[in-house]
């Protein structure tokens, strides 16, 4: 009885994995520090003038916005490379 002939697969090769990291957009940097300074700068006003600025209607909560803002612009560090 005659044999077939036999199949050859070619091995698989995964496609070349880029290594270069994508670069960083250009606002980010720039965003991040703004934000962080502002609620710096938010809490230290609050502070000094005893809850009556940035906005004199929502007392202690000016600290949260502050916080906000500083915990927002390091959640952005986490997308720094």
């Amino acid at each position: 009885m005659p044999e077939s002939r036999s199949r050859k697969k070619r091995p698989y090769v995964p496609p070349p994995a880029s290594s270069a990291p994508k670069p960083n957009p250009r606002w980010l940097v720039p965003t991040m520090l703004t934000l962080m300074i502002t609620g710096l700068v938010w809490v230290v006003v609050t502070y000094i003038s005893q809850t009556r600025f940035p906005i004199p209607g929502i007392e202690n909560w000016n600290l949260a916005v502050g916080f906000a803002l500083i915990l927002a612009g390091f959640g952005m560090t986490t997308r720094w490379r």
